[in-house]
């Protein structure tokens, strides 16, 4: 399961920003009309990576070269557990859509390298909570792909994780790190009015948009090649989170 970052203008974001800043008051815009605006920017690519995504789950079934090709994969999880966790996800989370990002002209600003260090490694932090959510639901719920046990995982996956931990979690993650590491400023837009409707439930709509397939998709895989499966949509999500959050200006 899931990343913002800073508006275009002021400095400090998910990545980096420049120096100063000037206040800007709330977009009137929908929560709902947010949430499928990021949704609409990012078509294109959102339906390659559950194309992709799909492929993946569909010929690991099928074809016993994959299934082959996928072994070391699966040993070296084994061999570094939480560690892999950590450098898998800060790479396809942080790393990449970073290196993305730099690659535009528009938004070479925008993240500094501190900020850009700080992201990568939010994203390794993450990593190790999703492969833990992952191993919790495994042993809970059990393994094996019947529709009962998908179901049940998805649902905990989509309605308790993501809204209760996941999203609020990364929200406050990009914006100390795009607020210049300053958790006053974060604190001061958790206060302010409309904040739930106007942030939060805006990356809520983009999130179920993403994951709500996607999770279908990797809970039917077995347990070791499920973070792999998510870092490869999480790569596509951080960049949506990206878009999504760029109205919202620093403090």
């Amino acid at each position: 399961p899931p990343s913002p970052s800073p508006p275009s203008e002021p400095p400090g974001t998910v990545t980096g920003s420049p120096a100063v800043t000037t206040p800007v008051l709330p977009s009137p815009e929908a929560p709902w009309r947010a949430g499928l605006r990021s949704a609409r920017a990012n078509l294109i690519p959102g339906l390659f990576i559950q194309v992709f995504a799909v492929t993946l789950a569909s010929t690991y079934f099928q074809v016993a070269a994959v299934q082959e090709a996928l072994v070391g994969l699966i040993a070296l999880r084994a061999r570094l557990g939480f560690g892999y966790s950590f450098l898998s996800t800060a790479f396809f989370g942080g790393l990449l859509p970073l290196l993305y990002l730099w690659t535009l002209p528009a938004n070479r600003r925008r993240f500094s390298p501190r900020q850009g260090l700080a992201l990568v490694v939010f994203w390794g932090i993450k990593g190790m909570e999703v492969d833990l959510l992952y191993r919790i639901l495994a042993f809970t719920v059990g393994e094996g792909c019947a529709v009962g046990t998908i179901v049940i995982k998805v649902l905990i996956d989509q309605l308790i994780y993501c809204p209760l931990i996941a999203m609020p979690g990364t929200w406050i993650g990009y914006r100390w790190i795009e607020y210049g590491f300053r958790w006053s400023a974060v604190w001061a837009q958790v206060r302010r009015r409309g904040w739930f409707m106007q942030d939060l439930l805006p990356l809520m709509i983009a999130n179920f948009g993403v994951w709500l397939p996607a999770a279908i998709l990797i809970y039917i895989l077995p347990t070791p090649l499920q973070l792999p499966m998510q870092n490869l949509v999480l790569c596509f999500f951080t960049l949506m989170v990206a878009h999504l959050s760029q109205k919202r200006p620093a403090l």
